[in-house]
């Protein structure tokens, strides 16, 4: 009786424990439910949250320029460039070059033109001024080139902002100027007035200089013949310093000559008295010294006793 009470309670303590595990299966389940359908809702959401992420991302890796300072885009340069060729010949390489540059809206400057060699500065717009360059290499052998450009753009800043200043006080002045009733004070606002306007001036003029840099390149452009060119290359090594100081003493032989030519005229005037005088005071001296030596070799009287 006592086995069988012990089978039962047994029993129910093993029902009661399979009821309680369904109720925390249940219980669990119904608690993940709303979970489930919370991040289903909030998945959506997190979809615009997720690209504005790349935006704000690149938005900080782009600083902006700082307040007052152009950025890259709007840097002021003054570009220049020099070029060098060897042609076979030196007119025609620079008449072409006038075509050239005629044909852009430039004009050609300081020119130096010889049989052998050729040196022009050519004035282009800064922005045609790489398609120059090609054009201008193609008109022979191209030996060095090279292009700088100088950054003016703080310079234009500051001429800006002291023209802007300077405008300013010009109206002051003159505002001062119209209110002026006696002469002294008009004689003095005047003077004041004609300092600052020439100032204001000189600004406008440097502007206007470095506007001009800025949209117009020099190019330094040296032409020579192929032959010139060639003799400079064969100078070079034990050869090359032989027939360098054969020259140099052909050229101070040459400059000896020519200060003796000029120094003849000279002595032939000069020096040709000269040399006739010294010979005839020689002459007169010549006969006194055997004189005095006859005298010294007499012998002497003997003492008297």
């Amino acid at each position: 009786m006592r086995k069988r009470m012990r089978w039962v309670a047994a029993a129910g303590i093993v029902l009661a424990l399979a009821g309680c595990s369904a109720n925390d299966s249940g219980s669990s389940e119904s608690a993940a439910m709303p979970m489930s359908a919370d991040t289903k809702q909030a998945a959506p959401n997190q979809g615009p949250a997720n690209k504005e992420a790349p935006d704000s991302k690149a938005g900080s890796g782009k600083a902006p320029a700082p307040a007052g300072q152009p950025g890259i885009t709007d840097r002021k340069l003054v570009r220049t460039a020099s070029l060098e060729l060897t042609a076979p010949n030196v007119a025609d390489v620079i008449s072409q070059v006038r075509v050239i540059t005629q044909g852009v809206a430039g004009y050609t400057g300081q020119e130096s033109t010889q049989e052998k060699r050729a040196s022009v500065n050519v004035i282009v717009p800064s922005e045609r001024l790489d398609g120059v360059l090609d054009q201008l290499g193609k008109l022979g052998k191209q030996v060095r080139r090279e292009v700088t450009a100088t950054d003016v753009t703080e310079q234009m800043v500051d001429v800006e902002s002291r023209l802007a200043t300077q405008r300013a006080s010009v109206e002051r002045i003159r505002v001062l100027l119209a209110r002026a009733t006696s002469v002294s004070e008009i004689a003095s606002v005047e003077s004041e007035l004609t300092s600052r306007e020439a100032e204001l001036e000189s600004l406008q003029k440097r502007r206007e200089s470095l506007a001009g840099s800025v949209a117009m390149s020099t190019i330094s452009l040296q032409v020579k013949a192929e032959t010139v060119a060639a003799s400079e290359e064969s100078r070079s090594g034990f050869l090359g310093g032989l027939a360098g100081g054969w020259d140099a003493f052909l050229t101070f032989g040459g400059g000896l000559l020519t200060a003796i030519g000029a120094m003849a005229p000279f002595l032939l005037v000069f020096g040709v008295p000269v040399a006739a005088l010294v010979w005839w005071l020689r002459k007169r001296r010549r006969p006194a010294e055997p004189a005095m030596a006859t005298a010294s070799d007499l012998p002497s009287a003997p003492p008297l006793d």
